[in-house]
């Protein structure tokens, strides 16, 4: 069985290092993906790079070999990592953003979306991140462990950390529910606001192949958001 596991994650781990690694490269070396949407879509793809590198070696290592155990720094690592996660939800609600001056202002895009304007708010979407990742990291491990030192899942995670803890302290919790509700409620919000602006401007257009291509422009982008939210609210459940 853990052989099996190793070589799905080892499979599922090289397609997303070849496919992520190979994108950035195309991003960066060719000036016909230098864009406001591909600089977006490839900070996406080094924070999908960025988080199957933290976790998922120490997952193959785990996978074929006795010790199974893991150091309290490395916990701390990946779980920092993980609120890293953030970022994502911030990325996505820029690109709504910039979906929408791309539909509805396309004469003024290049001048609505600068080169300064993306970076600003890809930096702020990692800003965001990390913040947020610091407040809950600092304060999970002030938290006294006494449960045993069993991590019953495949990576330092909130839900498992939580169960090994003493008492968890009210205010943790609601910390931690104020910060993944805050951050992904403003998401939605962002995206739901500006796809309605989207529908508005291309109902006043009438012609069918606008419609199919700003389908398939936004379309990629909303199965992203879905998958984001329906594991905010898998997580949500298990807390």
């Amino acid at each position: 069985m853990q052989l099996v596991m190793f070589v799905m994650f080892f499979g599922v781990y090289s397609v997303t290092l070849l496919g992520n690694t190979t994108f950035i490269m195309l991003i960066c070396k060719d000036s016909q993906f230098q864009t406001p949407m591909y600089f977006f879509i490839g900070n996406l793809s080094f924070l999908d790079l960025w988080h199957s590198s933290v976790y998922t070696p120490k997952i193959l290592m785990t996978c074929i070999s006795d010790d199974k155990s893991i150091l309290f720094v490395d916990c701390m690592v990946q779980f920092f990592s993980a609120g890293l996660g953030y970022t994502e939800y911030f990325l996505l609600g820029a690109m709504a953003y910039y979906h929408y001056v791309a539909i509805s202002k396309p004469l003024f895009y290049s001048q609505a979306m600068s080169g300064r304007l993306c970076f600003c708010l890809v930096i702020s979407s990692y800003t965001g991140g990390f913040i947020n990742t610091t407040v809950l990291t600092s304060n999970m491990f002030t938290l006294e462990f006494c449960f045993g030192n069993v991590i019953d899942d495949f990576f330092c995670d909130v839900l498992p950390l939580l169960m090994l803890a003493c008492s968890v302290r009210e205010s943790y919790q609601s910390m931690v529910y104020y910060i993944l509700t805050s951050n992904v409620i403003a998401s939605i919000v962002l995206i739901l606001a500006s796809y309605l602006f989207i529908i508005i401007a291309i109902v006043r257009i009438h012609s069918t192949q606008v419609h199919l291509k700003a389908f398939t422009t936004c379309s990629s982008h909303l199965i992203s958001d879905l998958i984001l939210w329906l594991h905010f609210l898998c997580s949500s459940y298990s807390l």
